[in-house]
């Protein structure tokens, strides 16, 4: 499929949220109305049915203190005794007022009722506590049995009844009110769950779907893109997914296919360059071979018969054939290193700097020079290479020696995963200027007749210690003397 036709990691995002607003805002929503519906319903009864049931209990509460009053003042002719009856007048008035007006809205049926009760409280005090009182005041003295107990009796029981069956309504709308706020109360909490519960499959819907077309595209990039870092470049490079995913799985797939091309490129190469080795090994050293055994033979047989220019002549050709079959000889080394391979073993450094001191013992008895080594460890790599340092170094430090005799220290120092060895000597030293160019092949710092040698021992330490997968450099930090630091992978104990 073309990337071109596939949607953009941009635009599944959007999408993947958008969706989750959506859902988002219709869950806020019905959640919304859902909380608005359940407190409609407390409302209806906190602040609706129960006032008005306590207006009517007010009521209620009115009649009775009118009747205790009234009995009181029949007992006792005592007008101290009126005051409930009084009092419960006003509260009447007034709990009857907020009965009307809480009811009324609420229940319009009852209106009737309301007036029944008004009316039964209004006779109940006409024909009976009225008169009553009345003819206590005219009399004086109290009334314990009066003729119109029965009838105020009735009146107040019909009276009661009345508010009772009001009180009775209010209940009833009580609860079923309360029956609908558990209904909705329920129906919120079911929503709720059922809110969380989608929003959980949405979520999780989306993070599937993020990752079958984002994540796992990229995690099977990065499996290719990690398989053909560690060399494998004719594992080819696939991308699916979205369009961002697929451009860059093509641009790495591009520089594949390069870097593919130009390891060909310097397989050829080197191919070719085996071909040149091949050819100064052989081809070039044998034309010098003769130049150098044809001076010499010149030498032997014309001695004393040239003048001293001439034998100065056929000396330098000599020298010269040398030096040049001693360069082919060290570019031969230098470009083997890495190329021409050997199984590599466990080295112990103790017993391979014995034998490379053991190698110079002629060069240290001769300049009174003296080699310390400290405890070294073992390491694993190519012997003859990893030798080929230390005598490289070792070998640098007898030859650039200062005025007194030399003195060589190695040692070795666990730093992480790599062991750090430092060779340091007494020697004239070097300029800090020069720490890199001294690892370039052929470059030298001083003349050949002052210090002989090629100039490729430094670059062939470089390139061996780079072949091992460490590091080497000059420590510009030494005073004195010359100070080389190199590191190699260590080797853990259980592998030793």
């Amino acid at each position: 499929m073309d990337y071109r036709t596939r949607w953009p990691a941009a635009r599944l995002l959007v999408a993947a949220v958008a969706l989750l607003f959506v859902v988002s805002a219709v869950a806020i929503a019905s959640l919304a109305i859902a909380l608005s519906t359940l407190s409609d319903a407390r409302h209806t009864l906190l602040d609706r049915i129960a006032p008005a049931r306590d207006a009517v209990l007010g009521i209620d509460t009115a009649v009775i203190n009118q009747e205790t009053g009234v009995r009181g003042y029949l007992l006792s002719a005592n007008r101290a005794f009126l005051e409930p009856y009084e009092a419960g007048l006003a509260d009447e008035w007034n709990a009857v007022e907020d009965t009307r007006r809480l009811v009324v809205p609420m229940r319009p049926d009852l209106t009737d009722e309301i007036d029944a009760l008004t009316l039964l409280s209004e006779r109940w005090r006409s024909e009976y506590a009225r008169p009553l009182i009345a003819s206590v005041d005219s009399s004086g003295r109290p009334e314990a049995q009066p003729a119109e107990s029965l009838l105020g009796k009735e009146l107040f029981d019909q009276l009661r009844t009345a508010i009772n069956g009001l009180v009775g309504q209010l209940d009833g709308d009580a609860a079923a009110a309360r029956t609908d706020l558990d209904d909705v109360a329920r129906d919120v909490l079911w929503l709720v769950v059922g809110l969380g519960a989608l929003l959980v499959v949405i979520i999780s819907g989306i993070a599937v779907v993020l990752y079958r077309i984002l994540i796992a595209p990229l995690s099977g990039l990065a499996a290719d893109v990690r398989q053909v870092s560690t060399g494998d470049f004719a594992h080819e490079v696939r991308a699916g997914g979205p369009r961002e995913v697929v451009m860059l799985g093509q641009d790495v797939e591009a520089m594949r296919s390069r870097i593919l091309s130009d390891v060909k490129d310097l397989q050829r190469s080197n191919s070719e360059l085996e071909q040149f080795a091949y050819v100064a090994s052989h081809d070039l050293q044998e034309p010098l071979r003769k130049v150098a055994s044809f001076c010499q033979l010149l030498e032997r047989r014309y001695s004393g018969q040239l003048d001293e220019r001439g034998e100065q002549y056929l000396r330098f050709a000599v020298d010269g054939a040398k030096r040049m079959q001693v360069l082919i000889n060290d570019l031969l080394a230098f470009s083997r290193v890495g190329r021409i391979t050997r199984e590599q073993t466990l080295v112990d450094c103790d017993l391979l700097v014995e034998q490379v001191v053991d190698s110079y013992s002629e060069v240290i008895e001769r300049t009174g020079a003296t080699v310390e080594a400290g405890e070294l460890p073992t390491v694993r790599g190519e012997e003859s290479l990893l030798g080929g340092v230390f005598g490289n170094l070792v070998s640098n430090a007898l030859k650039f020696r200062g005025e007194e005799p030399p003195h060589v220290s190695i040692t070795a120092e666990r730093t992480g995963d790599l062991w750090t060895f430092t060779v340091k000597d007494n020697g004239i030293g070097i300029d800090t200027e020069y720490a890199e160019r001294i690892f370039v092949i052929f470059q030298r710092l001083h003349h050949k007749d002052d210090y002989p040698g090629t100039g490729i021992g430094l670059a062939m330490c470089r390139k061996i210690i780079e072949y091992h997968g460490g590091s080497i450099w000059l420590d510009t930090t030494a005073d004195t003397g010359t100070t080389f630091r190199f590191t190699l992978p260590a080797v853990e104990d259980d592998e030793q």
